[in-house]
């Protein structure tokens, strides 16, 4: 299976606070952050984020602001006050704000759902991301709400790509997590031997390759 690497894109979000950088070339934008021991805690605008320490190469200061002679802008609108954003358009922001490139994620939601919102497998995953309800609550979001569901799809496809960073077959480990589990991506180090398992990885991978192709301009 053909392994794609995702060490060579970064994001880097233009608000004020900090950017944390991380040695795979990722920039995080966190409004602050803590060290707890093996952990740094990011403060973001979309909560909390504990990631290990080890994975940070240093902080770079963000110093822009608004103009003080304009009015101060609208606060963004939060999931669930966008409804006139397209599915697309969420899986884009979602992966933004994770801090991936949209490629993967919408390579993945298309994937699970073909960006149906309503879409719900025998199995009772939910969603353009198909997000299981206990999953759902463990990155506080409402599987049903679109935004929500593409932001916690996003920040979990995130936290698998972080699970197996360093590993050469990191992006096929993560995508067969998020189908099967971590636990039996631990189990047989690799991608689990279930025909649906082999086939969602090879189908998410080879939508990879095709999006990667695209015009930078086009995140769909």
């Amino acid at each position: 299976m053909k392994t794609l690497c995702l060490f060579s894109l970064a994001w880097l979000a233009a608000s004020a606070g900090e950017n944390v950088v991380l040695s795979n070339g990722f920039r995080i934008h966190a409004d602050s952050h803590a060290t707890d021991g093996a952990l740094v805690r990011l403060q973001t605008q979309q909560g909390a984020i504990a990631i290990p320490a080890g994975l940070v190469v240093g902080f770079e200061q963000d110093d822009y602001s608004p103009a003080p002679d304009l009015p101060r802008p609208e606060p963004a609108p939060s999931p669930s006050d966008s409804p006139k954003l397209t599915p697309q358009e969420l899986v884009t922001r979602a992966a933004n704000r994770a801090g991936l490139p949209p490629a993967i994620v919408h390579s993945v939601a298309r994937a699970e759902s073909g960006y149906r919102p309503d879409a719900v497998s025998p199995k009772g995953a939910i969603g353009l991301m198909q997000l299981m309800p206990d999953t759902a609550a463990a990155l506080y979001a409402d599987p049903k709400d679109p935004g929500q569901n593409a932001e916690a799809g996003a920040q979990y496809l995130r936290q698998l790509l972080d699970r197996y960073y360093g590993d050469p077959h990191q992006v096929s480990k993560a995508v067969a997590a998020y189908n099967a589990g971590p636990a039996a991506v631990d189990k047989y180090n690799g991608v689990p031997p279930y025909p649906e398992t082999v086939e969602y990885v090879n189908r998410v991978l080879q939508q990879y390759e095709k999006e990667q192709k695209k015009k930078p301009a086009s995140d769909n």
